[in-house]
């Protein structure tokens, strides 16, 4: 299969899907992106505790949305 047709597959299968499916896999998907972030912040930061992980976590994403 091509990259192409499995997008094509990808994105017939989404509107099969209803909202509520969609919006669990974004979910999903945003908490798995935090988790992979958060174990960049603590090789960066070896010493933070959770506290400090989820404040750098949080000003990461500030940071992403151009706040």
């Amino acid at each position: 299969m091509t990259p192409e047709a499995g997008l094509k597959m990808q994105i017939e299968r989404y509107r099969q899907m209803t909202g509520e499916e969609r919006l669990t896999i974004a979910l999903r998907l945003h908490e798995f992106a935090c988790n992979i972030s958060r174990e960049g912040i603590r090789q960066q930061h070896p010493h933070a505790d959770e506290a400090e992980v989820e404040r750098l976590l949080r000003k990461r994403i500030e940071l992403a949305r151009g706040s």
